[in-house]
């Protein structure tokens, strides 16, 4: 005999977005909400992969050894399989500079991380027929808002008169990366001459937990710049 009704089962709570990370923040701040598209897209690959690369520097994961970017240790996870990924990749090839670690296999990490973004909601994946014969899949921009919000936080930080240490070294990070990849839909060409001196001091901000990575980030910013200016002038 039943001594009542059987407890009533609550629904389970979603779990929370898990913090973007640099490479994630970097993508998604290159969509154009208002035009529903992304932009810079020749040399999104090298911003995605730049920040990629900043990311595992700040988790202590890669290192430089004399212009080298080394694994700190072989056996070593972050639990982001985007980042997880690139660190397998950098293990097990020949040991290579920073610069040509931003543009080789770049597309490998942008893929990762559009996969992931899709994955946790940012993005929907619709299939498609090219010619109505040829599948392909397109990535559609589905949570508006929360970029919206990413990209305001990341203007108010370029524009405002707040100082740069109270800027999170993530966002500042970001930032700094986005504009040296001449990110439109963060930094019109126009504007880019006015915040050269802000960028600096978020590009100081973005490298103040880890001293070593300061030069690191310089020399992912160079190789950014130049191979963003190659696409520039179709090179």
């Amino acid at each position: 005999m039943s001594d009542g009704p059987p407890p009533q089962t609550l629904p389970a709570r979603p779990a929370p977005p898990l913090p973007l990370s640099l490479p994630a923040r970097l993508y998604l701040l290159a969509w154009d909400t208002s035009r529903r598209r992304l932009t810079g897209t020749d040399r999104l690959p090298h911003l995605v992969r730049a920040g990629a690369l900043t990311e595992l520097v700040r988790r202590g994961l890669l290192v430089d050894d004399d212009g080298i970017a080394t694994p700190v240790d072989l056996d070593a996870r972050t639990g982001d399989a985007v980042l997880d990924g690139l660190l397998d990749l950098v293990r097990e090839s020949c040991p290579r500079r920073w610069r040509t670690w931003v543009t080789l296999r770049a597309r490998y990490t942008l893929v990762a991380v559009r996969e992931q973004l899709a994955a946790e909601g940012y993005l929907r994946a619709e299939k498609r027929r090219v010619f109505g014969v040829f599948p392909t899949v397109e990535y559609v921009l589905e949570r508006v808002a929360a970029v919206d919000a990413l990209r305001a936080e990341a203007r108010q930080v370029l524009d405002g008169d707040r100082p740069a240490a109270e800027v999170t070294e993530l966002t500042a990070a970001a930032v700094a990366l986005a504009a040296a990849a001449r990110l439109g839909t963060l930094v019109p060409d126009r504007e880019r001459g006015r915040h050269r001196r802000r960028i600096e001091e978020l590009t100081e901000r973005g490298t103040a937990a880890v001293p070593a990575l300061r030069d690191v980030v310089r020399e992912v910013r160079t190789a950014l710049t130049a191979t963003t200016a190659t696409a520039a002038t179709g090179g």
